[in-house]
C-alpha cells in the first residue's frame, strides 16, 4: 500500500507550512510561537507539541526537519507487549457509531485471512437495525464465516457462541464486532466490557484483546473519545480509520501519546485492501515528506 499517496492531504496540510519555517535555518532561527500553532492545527495535540518545542530549543543549531521526524517515531514506537499469540484468540472491536467499526471489523477479518490466518466473525451488535444484515454481506464479500443470533440478543452470548465455534474448528482468531456506543454511557459501557469477559471465559484471559475504532477525521474529538474509553475499560490498541481524507495526521500521534497504546491498524480508504498494519516509520516519513 502507497500509504504516501494516501496521506496527501495531511502531508501537504502540514509540510508545506513547516517547510517555510524549516527553510530560515536550525532550531535556533526558528519561530517557536509558529511552529507550535502548525503542530496544534495538524492535531498533534498540546502536550506532544510542548515536548517537540523543547527539544527543538535544546537542539540550538540541529537540522528542525530531523529533530520532529526524531521525535514522532520516539512517540509512536510501540513499547507494549507482543500482541496475542493464543490459539484461538479474540479481537473485540469496540467505538461509537459512524467511525467505520463495523467495516474496520470486517477489513480486519479480511487483512488476518489474506495472510493465512482462518477466521471467525461474531455479529455481536445486535442492538442496532440492520446491522448484523450489514456485517453478513462483509462476510461474504470477504470470504469468512459468521456466527449470528437474531436481533436484540445478548451481545455476550454471540461472542461466547462464536469464541465456542472457533475452539471446535481449531482456527485462529475471532473478530467480535460491537454495537456503537456513546463513551458517556457508562451502562452501555459496561456491556461491551462484558463481551470481553464472555470471550475471557471461553478462551482464557491472555487470548483476548481490546481494539478501539476511532475516525481521524474527528481530530480531538477522537482524542476525547479514546480517554473515556480507556477510562472504562482496557484498550489495547487503536484503529485509526479514514486518515486518507483527513488534513490533520497529527492525531495518530495524539492518541498514541494520550492513551499509550499502540495504534495498530490504519485505514486509508473504501477498498477492502485500504486497510494495514501501522508502521511507524512509513507514517512519519509518509507525513513529513
Amino acid at each position: 500500500m502507497d500509504l504516501k499517496s494516501k496521506l496527501k492531504r495531511a502531508r501537504e496540510n502540514l509540510l508545506s507550512p513547516l517547510n517555510k519555517v524549516f527553510q530560515r535555518g536550525g532550531a535556533s532561527a526558528i519561530d517557536i510561537d509558529e511552529l507550535e500553532a502548525l503542530l496544534l492545527q495538524a492535531d498533534v495535540g498540546v502536550d506532544t507539541t510542548e515536548r517537540v518545542v523543547e527539544t527543538l530549543k535544546k537542539e540550538g543549531g540541529a537540522d528542525p526537519r530531523a529533530v520532529l521526524r526524531q521525535r514522532f517515531l520516539e512517540i509512536l514506537a510501540d513499547k507494549t507487549p507482543a500482541v496475542v499469540t493464543a490459539k484461538p484468540r479474540a479481537i473485540v472491536v469496540v467505538g461509537i457509531n459512524g467511525v467505520g467499526k463495523t467495516t474496520s471489523t470486517a477489513k480486519l477479518a479480511y487483512y488476518l485471512k489474506s495472510r493465512g490466518q482462518t477466521v471467525l466473525l461474531a455479529a455481536s451488535d445486535t442492538f442496532r437495525a440492520a446491522a448484523v444484515d450489514q456485517l453478513a454481506i462483509w462476510a461474504d464479500r470477504v470470504g469468512v464465516e459468521l456466527v449470528r443470533h437474531h436481533d436484540g440478543t445478548d451481545p455476550g452470548a454471540v461472542a461466547y457462541d462464536a469464541c465456542e465455534a472457533a475452539k471446535s474448528r481449531g482456527l485462529d482468531v475471532v473478530v467480535v464486532d460491537t454495537a456503537g456506543r456513546l463513551h458517556t454511557r457508562s451502562n452501555l459501557m459496561d456491556e461491551l466490557a462484558k463481551v470481553r469477559r464472555v470471550c475471557e471465559r471461553a478462551l482464557g484471559e491472555g487470548a483476548v484483546e481490546t481494539l478501539l475504532v476511532l475516525d481521524a477525521n474527528l481530530g480531538q474529538n477522537s482524542l476525547a473519545q479514546a480517554n473515556e474509553f480507556a477510562a472504562r475499560m482496557r484498550i489495547d490498541g487503536v484503529i485509526l480509520t479514514k486518515l486518507d481524507s483527513t488534513a490533520k495526521g497529527g492525531i495518530v500521534i495524539a492518541v498514541k501519546e494520550a492513551l499509550k497504546v499502540p495504534i495498530r491498524y490504519v485505514g486509508v480508504g473504501e477498498g477492502v485492501d485500504d486497510f494495514a498494519e501501522f508502521d511507524a516509520v512509513s507514517f512519519v516519513d509518509a507525513l513529513l515528506g
